[in-house]
């Protein structure tokens, strides 16, 4: 979500996608293999000789359509794999469907990958209210739920083990971004506006180990649906404005925060933004967030707002693994060619490699303990465009715990899309850890890994 930021500004009205998407790494590739040579039971769901079905649900349209890029951008990567040889002599089946950002076509949606596709596992699935719908279901018939692209504290639970997050937990968020607002905005007011599910529960938690509870005058919430768009956020909005809160922490998916910009624009509130991940970066909020002449409505207010993200944005060109990313999406997405490389496919590049390694770990005798074995055991050595290793072992089961801070600026190197040309992000300051619980945010004082040569010299 967030991180690399897990948004994208163009639209793909593409309902459903699947096929024999070939997932193959080559022996020269750094992705090193482990378990024995023998072929799965053919009574594992999903595997067979040479074939491996996946699936996901992904808000394809709705309200979070947004985010339509990332499942085509991991069905990328499995392709430029299989150019290069397989993961144990196996070929991905991809098979991803929309579910509109809504739970209870999430449940059906992902009934029909189980029940009809006969999916292995459910990979890099996007929602926290969606996947929640999902988590006990999957669980109950040991359906691998992973790299769930949502930062719910949920994902990491004894009860659901077979449930895993990709991104920083929501706790994290909160404490590093209300540690940047207690130290850089000493004595101000502060606001929240937060989605109304365990994101913005989650959000909130952190928030508050970090911001005094006497600081915070107002606190707004919304819900994610295409209804409460459509009705506007003229009431949070107002009482946010009438509480005088002169800092707001918005907790919310690209829309409504694009929605609060040009509202409170609208109503002359001009408060200072921070800005969840989730919803930080400027090309999916969009048109407030363009650098047309006549400035539009709201992006004053977005001009100077603080977001974070656990990998590089989109405009950060000189990062190798943008590069990288832009190499091999451009040659195996034909759409990506068209439309420019996003946050959103930057974040499905990311998961789709991981999701190879972790594959390729677990052996030729793939099974779904298996996979969950591989990951726990060796997940956090899996190479990715991260600002720290991912945190995964036998109890961790969220991706990361450390993000850099960032700025929206107009004068930061631009998001230049066929949509149009947004504003940029600036980072700031150093890359900060933490746990998702009490404990100190620290400095990280690691290095982002490097992109291996196997990835790079086939791109």
């Amino acid at each position: 979500m967030k991180r690399f930021s897990l948004r994208s500004a163009r639209r793909r009205a593409r309902l459903y996608a699947t096929g024999a998407v070939a997932c193959a790494v080559a022996g020269t590739m750094a992705l090193g293999a482990s378990g024995a040579a023998n072929a799965a039971s053919a009574a594992t769901p999903g595997v067979t000789a040479t074939t491996i079905t996946l699936g996901a649900t992904e808000p394809l349209t709705g309200v979070a359509a947004n985010y339509n890029d990332i499942a085509p951008a991991m069905a990328a990567v499995f392709s430029w794999a299989d150019a290069h040889g397989g993961v144990n002599g196996r070929q991905i089946k991809f098979n991803y469907v929309d579910d509109q950002y809504t739970p209870s076509i999430t449940t059906t949606m992902t009934h029909q990958l189980v029940l009809q596709d006969n999916i292995f596992a459910d990979v890099g699935s996007l929602g926290t209210p969606t996947q929640l719908a999902v988590q006990p279901y999957l669980n109950g018939l040991k359906v691998p739920q992973l790299f769930i692209l949502s930062g719910c504290n949920c994902w990491s639970s004894s009860k659901y083990p077979n449930s895993s997050g990709n991104e920083p937990p929501y706790t994290i968020d909160g404490k590093i971004l209300g540690n940047y607002v207690a130290k850089s905005f000493a004595g101000e007011k502060v606001g929240y506006f937060t989605q109304d599910d365990e994101f913005g529960f989650d959000m909130l938690k952190g928030l508050n180990m970090e911001i005094k509870s006497s600081s915070v005058v107002s606190k707004q919430t919304y819900v994610a649906s295409t209804a409460a768009y459509i009705a506007g956020l003229n009431s949070q909005v107002a009482a946010l404005q009438a509480s005088g809160a002169k800092v707001v922490v918005l907790a919310a998916i690209p829309p409504f925060v694009g929605l609060f910009a040009t509202t409170a624009a609208t109503l002359g509130y001009t408060p200072q933004l921070v800005i969840d991940g989730v919803g930080g970066d400027p090309a999916a909020i969009g048109a407030p967030a363009a650098l047309t002449t006549p400035a539009p409505n709201g992006q004053a207010l977005l001009n100077g707002a603080i977001t974070e993200g656990y990998g590089p944005f989109e405009n950060q060109t000189s990062n190798p693994w943008v590069q990288v990313a832009t190499k091999i999406l451009t040659k195996y997405d034909s759409q990506v060619a068209k439309n420019g490389i996003t946050g959103d496919e930057l974040v499905g590049f990311n998961v789709g490699y991981t999701i190879v390694q972790a594959l390729k770990d677990a052996g030729k005798n793939l099974t779904r303990q298996g996979l969950l074995n591989a990951i726990a055991t060796d997940g956090s050595k899996f190479t990715n465009a991260g600002f720290v290793p991912y945190s995964y072992s036998s109890t961790v089961h969220f991706g990361y715990e450390g993000e850099h801070l960032y700025k929206m600026s107009t004068t930061a190197t631009p998001i230049t899309l066929p949509s149009g040309t947004f504003m940029g992000v600036t980072p700031i300051g150093p890359v900060y850890y933490t746990s998702p619980g009490a404990g100190p945010i620290k400095i990280w004082h690691g290095s982002q890994n490097k992109v291996p040569a196997s990835l790079s010299s086939t791109a």
